[in-house]
């Protein structure tokens, strides 16, 4: 085997164009994750109508934090692994992973099992992303490594971009009971199983998936990064886990009425935090003991390393208002439908992706430090001007705007992973990649969470005002609004008025 051009960055023991070929099928794998949270942001409000109802809110939020939980959680594991055992096999089991979960989430009959599916989802998707990027971190060294880590987030982000886009696509166009129909199969399992649309947003993965597990396994025999002696903390990540789903669940429990017969939120919340401060302080506790904890809090120490996880903390936060807040405005305030989602949702992703390629080039010429700040101003900036939207406001100014952020938010995604990894050093790659997409990802979780349980507080008494008389939606909605028809939708009774004996109630 000859040695590669040493000067273009490639690791002296692979040659650049096997290592190139290695980072695209890393890359497919994130971009496979990052396709994977957009297309579910698209199908939420199907997802709401077919097994829920926007009563539900909170259950059906589960859907999306379920899977960031088990997300975080994973990437710790993973990262820690990789340093352990090395990045092959961990990275063809996230995509088996990621894939059987696919297939489950698209089959699910009822909302518990379609969070119980995103879970197996979230396992493969937790080893993906830190995995991918500490093998890129390894295959590549210098000004080509920030590069490298500038594709992968790119590509992550890439994945969010086609969302949107394949999300709307399967929304609008695929129609599994006309397909049966013609066939002469108009109920059954079968039916079940395929319809309506929204499954085949989770179904169009598998195929992709078993395509990328094959790339990947013939693109990586006879390469692997080095492994060394440890062991994996389990008690570790049993109390981080713990600590941060008590945290969670106490976040989505904010402002949730007493139900008689049912515990009392606030009780059960208040007991959630304890539960949180208590396996948080004896996770530090423990971490700080151990040479090879779960997630390493003397890393920290480093204000470097300690300033790249703060940003992707609270970047975190503010992307998953962004998603989620610009996914149901456009839903529930413009009755926009899917091709509206997929203008508003494309745009954020699509900057992001830029922004995070774009950044992989900047800090070749300037600081990390002012490329984070750039993009942070800018994510600020739109942040603001998006809290003034109203129902007047045009999809246009909803998608620049989202544009905006995305591009502030991509920018800081190569400068904080770079800082990161090169703080940590070479061996712990895995754990330091693991440690910064897991603070993004805590944020995104409490940012969701926040917005789940402000949200159905707010629909909780809206819904109380609607339905004390006959004309009680007109207390809610705008007068410009009321008799406005929502585009491509057909009118249908809430579930919860299916018992009435009229439509709509007289």
């Amino acid at each position: 085997m000859r040695r590669p051009d040493t000067l273009a960055g490639v690791l002296g023991t692979w040659p650049r164009r096997e290592a190139t070929l290695l980072l695209v099928v890393l890359g497919a794998g994130v971009f496979l994750a990052g396709l994977e949270l957009m297309i579910t942001a698209v199908a939420l409000p199907s997802i709401l109508r077919d097994l829920a109802d926007i009563t539900q809110l909170r259950h059906a939020s589960w859907i999306v934090n379920g899977y960031l939980l088990v997300y975080v959680v994973a990437m710790p594991l993973a990262g820690r692994l990789a340093d352990l055992w090395g990045v092959r096999r961990l990275f063809l089991a996230g995509l088996l992973a990621f894939t059987i979960g696919s297939g489950l989430a698209g089959a699910a009959p009822t909302l518990d099992l379609l969070i119980a599916a995103r879970l197996v989802q979230a396992l493969g998707g937790g080893i993906l992303v830190p995995v991918g990027t500490a093998a890129a971190s390894h295959l590549f060294e210098g000004h080509a490594r920030a590069r490298a880590l500038g594709m992968i987030g790119a590509l992550t982000f890439l994945g969010m971009a086609a969302g949107p886009f394949v999300g709307a696509a399967v929304l609008s166009s695929v129609h599994p009971a006309s397909a049966l129909a013609g066939l002469g199969i108009d109920g059954g399992p079968l039916v079940h199983a395929l319809d309506p649309a929204w499954r085949w947003v989770f179904y169009v993965n598998v195929p992709i998936g078993l395509v990328a597990i094959a790339l990947a396994w013939a693109a990586s025999a006879g390469w692997d990064t080095p492994r060394r002696p440890g062991r994996l903390d389990v008690p570790g990540a049993f109390l981080f886990s713990v600590a941060l789903v008590a945290a969670i669940g106490a976040l989505t429990l904010l402002g949730s009425p007493a139900v008689p017969g049912e515990p009392n939120p606030f009780l059960l919340g208040v007991a959630l935090v304890a539960t949180s401060v208590v396996a948080g302080a004896a996770y530090l506790r423990r971490s700080l003991r151990r040479p090879d904890p779960f997630l390493d809090p003397r890393l920290f120490r480093d204000a470097a390393f300690a300033s790249a996880a703060v940003v992707s903390l609270l970047t975190g936060y503010a992307f998953a208002t962004a998603i989620v807040g610009g996914a149901l405005f456009v839903d529930r305030v413009l009755y926009g439908g899917p091709a509206d989602q997929r203008i508003a949702l494309g745009a954020l992703a699509g900057a992001t992706a830029l922004g995070a390629l774009a950044s992989g080039i900047a800090i070749r010429v300037v600081s990390l430090r002012l490329v984070s700040i750039v993009g942070l101003a800018g994510a600020v900036v739109a942040l603001g001007l998006m809290s003034r939207w109203d129902p007047s406001v045009s999809i246009a100014a909803v998608a620049g705007l989202l544009a905006l952020f995305g591009l502030g938010f991509g920018l800081t995604v190569t400068p904080r992973s770079t800082a990161a990894v090169e703080a940590a050093g070479r061996r712990a790659f895995g754990v330091a990649s693991a440690t910064v997409t897991v603070a993004r990802m805590i944020g995104m979780a409490v940012g969701l969470a926040i917005l789940a349980a402000y949200g159905s507080t707010v629909i909780a008494q809206l819904y109380d005002r609607v339905i004390q008389t006959a004309d009680g939606y007109k207390s809610v909605i705008a007068v410009e609004l009321r008799d406005r028809p929502r585009p491509g939708r057909r009118a249908r009774p809430p579930r919860s008025w299916s018992g009435c004996s009229s439509w709509p109630p007289a």
